[in-house]
């Protein structure tokens, strides 16, 4: 009969507990497995993970340089020679082009930053394109072919 009194872990199952500090003949008397003296024989002792025993730590030897400018804004850029690229492959064959119609395309992947489109390879075809920024390049040559770039 099982009573919760009589209960008893399998056979096996688990390891004999290792009673320290109960006097020398358990044979973890004495220092109870702490070694002698240091920092990890006392109580309480934690270091932090990048502790490296009173070594010069890793991240004060390394030289500190550079600014990150935290009010900066990163952005999704598009060359005008992808753009063309797209149209002559029939990826895109509206001559409309926004950065939700990239979205849908799945052209562009982050819907969370600002488009911005750069005057980099050649535009032949005529578009009216609409972005969050536009290089002085990149406008001269959708104005130069009678398109409009349009800053939303």
């Amino acid at each position: 009969m099982h009573i919760l009194s009589n209960l008893k872990y399998a056979e096996g199952s688990r390891r004999k507990q290792k009673r320290v500090g109960r006097g020398q003949g358990s044979g973890y008397g004495g220092t109870s497995t702490r070694g002698h003296n240091g920092a990890k024989a006392r109580s309480g002792h934690k270091f932090k993970f990048w502790f490296e025993g009173g070594q010069m730590p890793l991240q004060r030897r390394v030289p500190k340089f550079g600014f990150k400018n935290i009010n900066r804004v990163e952005y999704t850029k598009m060359n005008l020679g992808d753009l063309q690229k797209l149209l002559d492959s029939g990826k895109i064959k509206d001559t409309t082009i926004s950065k939700e119609l990239l979205l849908e395309n799945k052209i562009i992947k982050n819907k969370n930053r600002p488009l911005k489109i750069l005057g980099g390879g050649e535009l032949k075809t005529k578009i009216e394109i609409s972005a969050d920024a536009f290089s002085k390049s990149a406008i001269t040559k959708i104005e130069n072919l009678g398109g409009k770039a349009i800053k939303v």
